[in-house]
């Protein structure tokens, strides 16, 4: 996303971030997540990733919660298999 913006004067209204990342050629998707977000003026970049972040926060936090749910039994798992590997 921010290299799409990269450029960009803040503040800048939702429409001005759509035409920017349209001028850097960005992706449909990337356009199309720009155009879901509210139409507001975001002071700066911060402020652009967090409402980008922040439209999906349902699905940010369930997937992130579950990727680290993930790696931590995982990795406790893929211990616990070591361990019983290395014995036989």
């Amino acid at each position: 996303m921010t290299k799409h913006l990269k450029g960009i004067d803040f503040p800048a209204e939702k429409k001005d971030l759509v035409k920017h990342a349209q001028h850097m050629k960005a992706e449909k998707i990337v356009i199309d997540e720009i155009q879901k977000m509210e139409d507001r003026e975001y002071g700066n970049m911060a402020d652009v990733m967090k409402a980008f972040g922040g439209k999906g926060s349902e699905e940010g936090s369930s997937k992130s919660g579950s990727r680290s749910s993930k790696q931590q039994t995982g990795s406790q798992a893929g211990q616990s298999k070591s361990h019983s590997r290395s014995h036989h």
